[in-house]
C-alpha cells in the first residue's frame, strides 16, 4: 500500500507542479511565440531534471538508456499533445479546449487495459467517470457548443483537442511502458531533450527577446515543467496508469486554490459542486484500493 499512497501523492505533486507551469504560461498572455515558450519550459526544466539525477547517484548513469525508441515515441506523444492543444485553441476557446483535454484520463484507462494489460477494475472505472463529470458541471456554464456551432472551424479545434488528449494519455503509457526497465531519470531527461530540440525549429518563425518579468514567467514555466515530469515519472513507477488517472482532474482544483490565495476569489457552486465530484471519486478508488491491498497482505500471511 505504501507504493500506492506514494504514487498518489507524487502524482498530486505534479499536478500541483503543472498547474503553477500553466499560470505562468497564462500570464505570459500570448506574449511570447508558442515554440519559445515550448523551448524554455523544456531547456530550462533541465536544471531540477539534472539536479536530481546528481543527488540520485549521478548524470551519466541516470540518463543511460537501453531503448532509445521507447523514448523517441514518449517524446513524440509529449510534444505532439502540446502542440496540438495550442492549436486547437486557434478554433475553440479556451473552456470547450479544457473540458476536451480533461478526457486523457478516459483515454488513458482504455490504453493501459489494451496496451498494458492493466487489469481496470470497476472502481477505477468510477472514479474517472466521477472525475470527468466533476469537469463537466465546472465548465457547463462556460461551454460554447450547441448543435449550431458546429462549424468546420469548430470542428478542427475539436478534433486538434481529441488528438491532444489522445497523445496525452499516449505519454502517460509510455511513461508506464518504459518504468519497467528504464531509470527515471533518463525518461524525464531525454524527453526535455527532445522537445527543446524540436521546438527550436520554430524560430524561423519569429522568437522575442523577454523582458524581465517574461523572462521570470519563462524561468517558472521551465522549472515548474522540470518538477512536474520528475514527478509524473515516479508516480507512474508505483502505481497503475489506470489508478492514478482520476488524480489528472485535480489540476482544475489546485487552479482554484491558487487563484483564491492570490486573487482571494471564490469559485461558484458549480465550481465547488465539480470539485466534490473529483475528490470524491479520487477518494473512493483510493479507499478501494487500500482495502484491496490489506486483503491481499491479510491472506498472504
Amino acid at each position: 500500500m505504501s507504493s500506492i499512497s506514494t504514487g498518489i501523492a507524487m502524482k498530486l505533486g505534479a499536478a500541483l507542479s503543472s498547474t503553477l507551469m500553466l499560470a505562468c504560461v497564462k500570464a505570459l498572455n500570448g506574449t511570447i511565440p508558442v515554440g519559445e515558450v515550448i523551448f524554455f519550459r523544456s531547456a530550462i526544466a533541465l536544471l531540477p531534471l539534472l539536479g536530481w539525477l546528481s543527488m540520485s547517484g549521478g548524470i551519466v548513469g541516470g540518463i543511460r538508456t537501453r531503448n532509445v525508441s521507447g523514448h523517441m515515441l514518449r517524446g513524440l506523444a509529449g510534444t505532439g499533445g502540446m502542440y496540438l492543444s495550442y492549436l486547437s485553441l486557434l478554433y475553440i476557446s479556451l473552456s470547450d479546449a479544457t473540458l476536451i483535454n480533461y478526457s486523457a484520463p478516459l483515454f488513458t484507462v482504455v490504453m493501459a487495459a489494451l496496451f498494458l494489460r492493466e487489469e481496470v477494475i470497476f472502481h477505477r472505472w468510477v472514479a474517472v467517470v466521477a472525475g470527468f463529470s466533476g469537469i463537466l458541471v465546472m465548465l457547463s456554464g462556460y461551454l460554447s457548443f450547441t448543435p449550431s456551432s458546429f462549424t468546420s472551424i469548430n470542428v478542427i479545434g475539436i478534433c486538434l483537442a481529441l488528438l491532444a488528449a489522445l497523445c496525452t494519455a499516449g505519454a502517460s503509457i509510455q511513461i508506464r511502458f518504459l518504468n519497467r526497465n528504464e531509470n527515471p531519470g533518463a525518461i524525464a531527461f531525454w524527453f526535455a531533450v527532445m522537445t527543446a530540440l524540436t521546438s527550436m525549429f520554430t524560430l524561423i518563425f519569429g522568437w522575442k527577446i523577454p523582458d524581465s518579468s517574461q523572462l521570470l514567467l519563462l524561468l517558472g514555466c521551465g522549472l515548474f515543467g522540470g518538477v512536474t515530469q520528475i514527478l509524473l515519472t515516479l508516480s507512474l513507477r508505483h502505481a497503475d496508469a489506470s489508478l492514478l488517472a482520476p488524480f489528472d482532474y485535480t489540476t482544475l482544483i489546485w487552479s482554484i486554490i491558487i487563484v483564491f490565495i492570490t486573487l482571494g476569489t471564490l469559485p461558484g457552486s458549480a465550481t465547488l459542486t465539480g470539485a466534490l465530484l473529483i475528490v470524491t471519486g479520487g477518494c473512493y478508488s483510493f479507499f478501494i484500493e487500500h482495502n484491496r491491498r490489506r486483503r491481499f497482505l491479510v491472506n498472504r500471511g
